[in-house]
C-alpha cells in the first residue's frame, strides 16, 4: 500500500478558482493531524486559512511532503509551478501529485529528486492492471455517492457515511477512487486515470465480496450530465453495483461548471437517470437519499431548500458539514 511522509504542506500553486483546490481542502477537513500549512505562488487568490509556510519553513518544522493540492480541469503541472516544486525538493521534501500529468515527466525534478533522495509520488498512476468488469454480484453492501456535477461533495459525503456508519457500530469502509481519497484513506483506485474498458472491473477489484452487513462506502467521480467526465461516471456505477445511492448536489449551479452550454437537470430527473441505469448491474438499487452543499443559503433558505427536496424525492436530505447524515444513515438496513 502507498505511504506517504507526513505532516503535509499543501500546495496551491496560482489557482484562481476555489473549487479546484478540493485536493487541499479535502486534506485540510478530513486529515487535519497530517496537514502543516499552505504554500502558494505570490497572489494567488484561492487560500486555506492555514499557516503559510515556505518549503524550507515547513521542513524545518517537521513536514514531510509537499502535496500539490490542486484538482484542476485537464490535471496539468504548468511550468510555472517548478520553482516552488524544485525549493519543496531542495527543502528535502517529496512530491505528491493527483494530477494527470507525472511528476517524472519533468527531467530536472527528477534529477533533483535523484541528488536529494527524495520521492515523486504520482497518486494517479498507480501501476496496476485491471480486469474487465464481469457484472457478478459480490456479497456485502455498497453505497454509492453519485452527482449532478463535478466538485459539489461527493468525497466528503462518502466519507461523512461512513463516520455515521462507524459511530453506529456497523461495519464500513471508506473506498477511495480519486487522488484525495487515496491521500487520505491510503489507499485506492485513481478511477479516472484507468483505461475505459477496466474502469467497471477496477470498481469490482476496489469493492471486493464481504460480509453480509459490511457497507462499502463508494467516492464518486464526475457526473452523468457532465460532457467530458460521464464515462467514468457510468463504468464506475456499473461496476461498483451499488444497493444505495446518495444523490449529491449544489443548489447554486443551473449549469455544469465552466461547461455553460449544459443544464443541470431538475433533482428527480438526475436521481430517476442514475437508479435507471445502475439497475443494469444491480436491479434492486434504490435511493437513500440527497446531500446538499449548502454553504452558499443561510439558515432558513436551508430549511425551507431541504423541505422542498424531501417533499419532491421522497428520501431524507442533508448536508455532511450542516448537521451531518445521520437522518440518510438511519433509513440503512441493520443501523
Amino acid at each position: 500500500m502507498l505511504t506517504l511522509r507526513t505532516p503535509y504542506l499543501l500546495y496551491l500553486g496560482d489557482s484562481r478558482h476555489e473549487t479546484d483546490a478540493k485536493t487541499a481542502k479535502g486534506l485540510r477537513d478530513w486529515c487535519p493531524q497530517h496537514v502543516l500549512g499552505e504554500w502558494s505562488v505570490p497572489g494567488c487568490p484561492v487560500q486555506l486559512g492555514l499557516s503559510r509556510l515556505s518549503p524550507a519553513e515547513a521542513a524545518a518544522q517537521g513536514a514531510g511532503s509537499l502535496v500539490i493540492g490542486i484538482a484542476s480541469v485537464g490535471g496539468a503541472v504548468p511550468d510555472a509551478w517548478l520553482p516552488d516544486l524544485l525549493a519543496a525538493i531542495e527543502a528535502g521534501l517529496d512530491l505528491v501529485s493527483g494530477m494527470h500529468t507525472r511528476l517524472s515527466s519533468f527531467p530536472v525534478l527528477v534529477e533533483a529528486a535523484a541528488r536529494r533522495g527524495v520521492r515523486l509520488v504520482d497518486v494517479r498512476h498507480l501501476q496496476q492492471p485491471y480486469p474487465a468488469g464481469t457484472g457478478r454480484k459480490r456479497s456485502g453492501l455498497r453505497i454509492a455517492t453519485v452527482g449532478t456535477d463535478c466538485a459539489l461533495g461527493k468525497k466528503y459525503t462518502a466519507l461523512a457515511l461512513t463516520q455515521a456508519l462507524k459511530a453506529r457500530g456497523a461495519k464500513a469502509t471508506f473506498r477511495a477512487t480519486g487522488q484525495t481519497g487515496i491521500m487520505i484513506a491510503g489507499e485506492g483506485i485513481p478511477i479516472d486515470a484507468v483505461i475505459s474498458d477496466f474502469v467497471a472491473g477496477a470498481a469490482e477489484v476496489l469493492s471486493p465480496d464481504n460480509d453480509a452487513d459490511h457497507f462499502d462506502v463508494i467516492e464518486g467521480q464526475g457526473s452523468l450530465f457532465h460532457p467530458a467526465y460521464a464515462a467514468v461516471t457510468l463504468g464506475l456505477l456499473h461496476g461498483s453495483q451499488p444497493d444505495f445511492l446518495v444523490l449529491c448536489h449544489d443548489p447554486t449551479r443551473l449549469t455544469i461548471e465552466h461547461r455553460p452550454g449544459f443544464p443541470i437537470p431538475p433533482l428527480n430527473e438526475a436521481a430517476d437517470l442514475y437508479l435507471r441505469l445502475a439497475r443494469l448491474t444491480n436491479p434492486a438499487v434504490r435511493l437513500a437519499g440527497v446531500s446538499i452543499n449548502s454553504s452558499a443559503l443561510d439558515e432558513a433558505a436551508w430549511v425551507t431548500y431541504r423541505a422542498e427536496v424531501e417533499a419532491l424525492l421522497g428520501v431524507p436530505v442533508c448536508d455532511p458539514m450542516r448537521g451531518g447524515v445521520d437522518a440518510i444513515v438511519s433509513t440503512l438496513p441493520g443501523v
